[in-house]
């Protein structure tokens, strides 16, 4: 069974469901799970993990994204993008000007209400399904982070632009609000997500690094997959990496506290450097007697010792 942590080039037409159920017949196992959701028309970067690395979803879900959109205005959509029902046109009046002006006033925090085709669930139901049904319900405004808008091109009534934004942001949604504050309407046209960024591991995936499924059924065929998965312990590069000496052995394997005498710095076999990491809620990358990694643990002061945050044992 393959475990890591692998970059995936979701093309259109695909769901993420999709790509996931893909992927477990290219690499014959069962346990993938993917980070974030993108929408069927959409492309560009999915981050999927793989065997072990699925106890990472949660944390790689957490995260800053980097968009290329295209913008139509004049037009609505039950979806908020060109695959849905038409729900109003009208002829776009506004200038390049005015268009600038308005989609630059959204960077920032601002209240965004999420789609009514989305995966949000309400009351045990995810919006999409209520949607599908033919109803609508009432949004709660959720407080969403636009960190830059660069416009590409504006050639009326498209506008192709470039955006950054922090998670739980929908980028049919911030077309729609831009539309609406324009007073013609808009909704999304096309999208491609450029890049995904872990704000808790500090790690990045572009788009240029990310394989097709095709790509990835060709490389199983070579025998060279292997090559393109990152390894669990690369998402956390800021962390410091430690080995468990010979007492702590029966208790990492456990997943059971383990004081600092037990470890050692991996890279120099030295237990004095450990001492400046006893911070409370300081963690660290736990590799077994043989330099195998296996933890994350987290320095409890209360406890004085380390204890297990997420256990990664295959």
């Amino acid at each position: 069974m393959y475990n890591g942590v692998i970059s995936v080039y979701k093309e259109k037409g695909f769901t993420s469901f999709d790509v996931v159920a893909k992927l477990r017949g290219i690499l014959h196992q069962k346990k993938i799970g993917h980070t974030g959701t993108l929408d069927p028309d959409a492309e560009g970067v999915l981050v999927v993990c793989l065997g072990s690395a699925t106890k990472l979803c949660e944390i790689l879900t957490d995260k800053d994204k980097s968009y290329e959109a295209t913008l139509l205005l004049g037009k609505t959509s039950d979806t908020e993008d060109s695959s849905g029902k038409i729900l109003t046109e009208c002829e776009v009046m506004v200038t390049p000007e005015e268009v600038e002006r308005t989609m630059l006033s959204f960077v920032g925090e601002y209240e965004q209400i999420p789609p009514m085709y989305s995966a949000i669930k309400v009351n045990g139901k995810k919006l999409y399904e209520l949607a599908r049904e033919g109803r609508e319900i009432e949004r709660t405004p959720r407080p969403v982070v636009i960190h830059s808008i660069d416009i590409l091109s504006i050639d009326l009534p498209r506008v192709k632009f470039k955006v950054e934004c922090g998670k739980g942001t929908y980028i049919r949604s911030l077309c729609r609000d831009i539309g609406e504050k324009l007073g013609c309407g808009g909704l999304m046209e096309q999208l491609v997500r450029n890049s995904v960024n872990s704000t808790e591991t500090g790690k990045t995936f572009v788009k240029e690094d990310a394989l097709t499924l095709d790509e990835i059924e060709q490389l199983v065929k070579s025998g060279s997959i292997e090559e393109k998965i990152l390894s669990i312990d690369s998402m956390f590069p800021g962390l410091p990496r430690v080995k468990v000496q010979a007492e702590g052995i029966k208790k990492l394997a456990n997943g059971n506290i383990i004081k600092t005498r037990d470890l050692c710095m991996l890279d120099s076999s030295d237990r004095k450097d450990l001492k400046q990491y006893e911070q409370d809620g300081m963690q660290c990358l736990v590799y077994d007697e043989k330099n195998k990694f296996t933890a994350i643990y987290q320095y409890n002061g209360k406890l004085h010792a380390w204890k297990a945050e997420k256990m990664f044992l295959s």
